[in-house]
């Protein structure tokens, strides 16, 4: 691709010249005035060490490199537990925010802006506080009763946090009126709206997924393996058989790659279930420990983890199964196969999403992050929708339920409301039978 092709231009406004007024930042710019992006893969095609591969290839070899360190750097943060993915997935959120965010600055030419790339990055925080401040108050709440100074600090912050988010919106909602200047107010409203939109697509999808995580690793990691599976087998079998062009926003995603992306994936996905659901740390809600003060992935199984024995009749899948008459199947095996399904065919529309951006704001990549794919949000476009997919069917189909959640929130209240609650439990319990007061108890041991 020519080096001109490359370039941006800043797209007109009001080009139907209703109105006497623009914007001095929206004014179609020339192609040498254009800001630009550079391929990520540039630099490395020129190396030595690459240079005597075939063009064809080079980015196929680039790619297979960065695809495996990146599956490396994953599986070893993966064994470092529930805090270094989430950990993980908030860095990635800001380096997709940071990718997004610096392509409507160079596109719609907004420098000079005063305060505005500062404002960008406030409501970030904003949107962070308000979503993740309760979440993480509340699941190490019995951890920060028992530091009392810090439980002191922070419960302010958790008792109003509501009221602290709305302050913290306010602020930077003044802080945009006041920056407004005269001559940019289209441009500043344009990307005021473009930042909201960003936070609403990236930072909430990015809650979700991290939801997904404390629910069991296995809501997330199957997910996003399954999501990685599609996305290298899509492009091998494109890359190698693919002819039919699949939509006219990506012209490198092919029918072949597609389908047989899809078989792949679903494929995997019962293998990996099926792996995954013989270890407790996978599919146990992540839970913090009262007594240990620290992280546990110990529970009572869901049902869908529960193992069963399925016969098998005779013929070839006994013959699979090395003459076995039965074997041991989960039920989450199936809404591990609906889960392939909806990454398989709805996933790639993330990327498809993505693909229609770039070209609306004349970018080949998000950024250069990642040599060979371009940049962050290149990559994890389709794990925010499958994110949220995944979120929206455990609350739908599984309804896990954390008792330990319920153990936070009480601990959390003054004496009296503990006593209180302690009190209506005892009598609810006792009306069903399935506690006895003290008396009867003593009368039953006598008696027997």
């Amino acid at each position: 691709m020519s080096e001109s092709s490359l370039r941006q231009r800043t797209p007109a406004v009001n080009t139907d010249g209703t109105s006497e007024e623009r914007d001095e930042q929206f004014q179609d710019l020339d192609n040498e005035q254009a800001p630009r992006i550079q391929p990520s893969q540039d630099t490395l095609e020129e190396s030595e060490i690459l240079r005597n591969i075939p063009k064809k290839y080079r980015n196929y070899w680039i790619r297979f490199v960065v695809t495996w360190l990146l599956i490396g750097i994953f599986a070893v943060i993966v064994y470092g537990g529930a805090l270094p993915l989430s950990i993980m997935v908030l860095l990635v959120q800001l380096v997709c925010f940071n990718e997004i965010i610096t392509i409507g600055y160079k596109v719609y030419r907004t420098y000079n802006l005063p305060w505005f790339r500062t404002l960008s990055w406030y409501f970030l925080f904003v949107f962070n506080y308000y979503l993740y401040g309760d979440f993480l108050s509340s699941f190490f709440s019995y951890y920060l009763m028992k530091r009392v100074l810090l439980n002191q600090v922070l419960s302010v912050f958790a008792q109003y946090h509501s009221f602290i988010s709305y302050c913290f919106y306010l602020t930077a909602f003044v802080a945009f009126i006041l920056s407004l200047r005269q001559g940019s107010y289209f441009s500043q409203f344009t990307m005021f709206g473009f930042t909201h939109l960003v936070l609403l697509v990236i930072v909430t999808q990015s809650h979700l997924i991290i939801s997904n995580l404390f629910t069991g690793l296995v809501w997330f990691l199957l997910p996003v393996s399954l999501v990685i599976t599609n996305d290298i087998m899509a492009y091998m079998f494109g890359f190698f058989l693919g002819r039919t062009r699949l939509i006219e926003l990506s012209p490198k995603k092919t029918w072949e790659g597609f389908i047989g992306g899809a078989i792949s994936t679903f494929l995997f996905a019962v293998g990996l279930a099926h792996w995954m659901c013989t270890y407790d740390s996978f599919v146990c809600p992540v839970t913090f420990d009262v007594k240990t003060h620290y992280i546990s992935y110990e529970c009572e199984r869901h049902p869908v983890f529960v193992p069963y024995q399925q016969e098998l009749p005779p013929g070839p899948l006994r013959m699979l199964a090395g003459g076995e008459e039965s074997v041991l199947l989960y039920p989450f095996m199936k809404h591990a196969m609906i889960i392939a399904l909806f990454v398989s065919i709805v996933g790639p529309f993330g990327g498809f999403f993505a693909s229609g951006f770039k070209r609306a704001f004349k970018v080949k990549d998000f950024g250069v992050s990642l040599p060979g794919h371009g940049g962050a949000m290149d990559r994890f476009d389709c794990q925010l929708i499958v994110g949220s997919f995944v979120n929206v069917y455990i609350r739908n189909f599984i309804r896990t339920n954390n008792h330990m959640n319920v153990h936070n929130f009480v601990t959390g209240l003054s004496d009296k409301d503990q006593l209180a609650i302690y009190t209506f439990l005892q009598e609810e319990l006792l009306a069903k039978d399935l506690l006895c007061n003290l008396k009867n108890c003593v009368d039953e041991m006598e008696s027997s």
